[in-house]
């Protein structure tokens, strides 16, 4: 009987030691890398603030990163991170400094995948973080105009970005145009604000409209809303 236990527990410890072997390694299933494509995305999209001594903690080597591959992977999708808090498709704002599609294709099916490191020989040159970050390009804005709830244009106005007034933590809110002719142009929609990462954003083109559009913001309540005319 002695015998027969010791066989039994013995069996036992290997299946155990195996089964933590397994769980304790992600299977690889991708050729997607850290050294190659990953860290090339958080280089030029995430690293101005998530390095050593940055604002937030740092991506920068797969060490760095590869705990929060799942995190990462949900944050981006969610478009928390980087902070761009208008929903694509909805108006025509330039989303230049948010990431692309393939970027998020990148990332998700790198982290489904196992996250494998890849070969550091291909890794980037790391970025200098101390020198400032040139400001992209933008059009000079000039006057406001405070949409809270209906505001119908007495004159033609063009404008250039729109940002949030007076919104609390975690609110969305829409804004449409409602032309003279009845058609409806969406302009933006401001999605689980976060007043820490309070921007203004800028409409690919110049949104142009006649006197009598009528620019509304949904749902009511929301929050207030600034168009910025064309200087």
């Amino acid at each position: 009987m002695t015998r027969v236990l010791a066989q039994t527990s013995a069996t036992l410890l290997i299946g155990l030691g195996a089964g933590f072997m397994l769980s304790g390694h992600d299977v690889i299933s991708t050729k997607i890398t850290f050294d190659r494509e990953i860290s090339r995305i958080i280089y030029n999209r995430c690293a101005s603030c998530h390095h050593e001594g940055g604002a937030a903690f740092s991506l920068t080597t797969y060490d760095d990163a590869r705990p929060w591959a799942k995190a990462i992977k949900e944050e981006v999708l969610e478009r928390r991170m980087p902070p761009f808090a208008v929903v694509k498709g909805f108006g025509d704002v330039n989303d230049s400094d948010a990431l692309t599609q393939e970027e998020l294709h990148l990332i998700a099916d790198w982290v489904e995948g196992g996250s494998p490191e890849g070969e550091p020989t291909l890794l980037p040159k790391l970025p200098d973080f101390k020198e400032p970050a040139k400001a992209p390009a933008t059009p000079k804005t000039g006057a406001s105009m405070i949409v809270d709830g209906s505001l119908t244009l007495k004159e033609p106005a063009t404008f250039v970005a729109a940002r949030a007034v007076s919104m609390t933590e975690g609110s969305s809110i829409q804004a449409v145009a409602e032309k003279p002719d009845g058609t409806i142009q969406p302009l933006i929609w401001i999605y689980d604000y976060k007043p820490k990462f309070d921007r203004t954003y800028y409409f690919r083109d110049p949104q142009s409209f006649p006197a009598g559009t009528k620019i509304e913001t949904f749902p009511a309540g929301g929050g207030t809303l600034a168009l910025l005319a064309k200087k």
